[in-house]
C-alpha cells in the first residue's frame, strides 16, 4: 500500500492531513522563514538554505524574499535561476525550471489541485500535476502557471498571464487564459 506522500508525488488523490506531510510542510515553512529573514548581502546563507529546501539547485540561483512554498523538496532549479520578490510555488508535485529562467515579482506556480466533484472535495483529498519550465524562459510578474503545464524553451509568459495549457517553445503568451501572441526567432 502506498503512503500518502507516495500518492501525492504520483499525482493521485491523497490526504494532506497525513502526519508525514504535515511534518514536511512544517520543515519547509521553517526553512522559508529563515530564508526570508536573511539579509540582502548574506548570499552564502541564502545559498545554503536553498540547497536544503529545494530538491536540486544549479549554479548561482537567486530567489528574492519573501518566498513561499509547500514542501520545497519537489522544486528543481537550473543554473542562473532568478525569482523576484513574492513568488509562491505550491509543490505537491514536481516543479522544474531549466537554466537561465527569469521570474518577475509575485509569479505563482501551482501543482496542487482539487477534485471537481464537490463530495470528493468535501472529503479533504487533493492531488497534483507537475509543472515544467524549459531553458531561457522569462515569466513576467504576477503570471500564474497552473497544474500540469509545460513551458517550452526560450518562451516568454507576459505579466499577468494565466497559463492553463502547455506553452510551445519560442513563443510569447499573454492573457487569461494565456494565448500565443507572437513567435520568436
Amino acid at each position: 500500500m502506498s503512503s500518502e506522500k507516495e500518492k501525492m508525488l504520483a499525482g493521485e488523490l491523497y490526504d494532506p492531513a497525513d502526519p508525514e506531510l504535515v511534518a514536511d510542510r512544517v520543515r519547509a515553512r521553517e526553512l522559508v522563514r529563515l530564508y526570508n529573514r536573511t539579509g540582502a548581502t548574506d548570499r552564502e546563507s541564502r545559498a545554503l538554505l536553498l540547497d536544503e529546501l529545494f530538491g536540486s539547485v544549479g549554479e548561482t540561483p537567486t530567489v528574492e524574499p519573501p518566498f513561499r512554498c509547500d514542501y520545497g523538496e519537489q522544486i528543481t532549479v537550473g543554473d542562473r535561476f532568478f525569482a523576484n520578490f513574492g513568488c509562491v510555488f505550491l509543490d505537491v508535485c514536481s516543479i522544474t525550471f531549466g537554466d537561465r529562467c527569469l521570474l518577475g515579482p509575485s509569479v505563482h506556480v501551482y501543482t496542487a489541485t482539487h477534485p471537481l466533484d464537490a463530495e470528493s472535495r468535501a472529503e479533504g483529498r487533493e492531488y497534483g500535476k507537475p509543472v515544467s519550465v524549459g531553458d531561457d524562459v522569462w515569466i513576467g510578474g504576477q503570471a500564474v502557471l497552473n497544474p500540469g503545464v509545460d513551458v517550452g524553451d526560450r518562451s516568454v509568459v507576459a505579466s499577468g498571464a494565466v497559463v492553463t495549457r502547455d506553452v510551445p517553445e519560442g513563443v510569447v503568451v499573454q492573457g487569461n487564459p494565456a494565448e500565443v501572441v507572437k513567435e520568436l526567432d
